[in-house]
């Protein structure tokens, strides 16, 4: 079976992109989330622009 990924529909504070990259990764969902906090409190990229696009394309 193919992995492929996709918001979780069960892990979901907002959109469900964190708890779906955590499921595709095999990652605790937890651990996606402190990522991205850190990346957007130290400035690297647009994260905040990049969960929106994912929030928009992922199905």
């Amino acid at each position: 079976m193919q992995k492929r990924l996709t918001k979780s529909l069960t892990d979901r504070v907002l959109f469900g992109v964190c708890g779906g990259l955590a499921e595709y990764l095999g990652w605790d969902s937890t651990l996606v989330r402190v990522i991205f906090v850190i990346l957007t409190l130290a400035g690297i990229g647009s994260p905040i622009l990049i969960y929106v696009i994912l929030a928009v394309v992922m199905p």
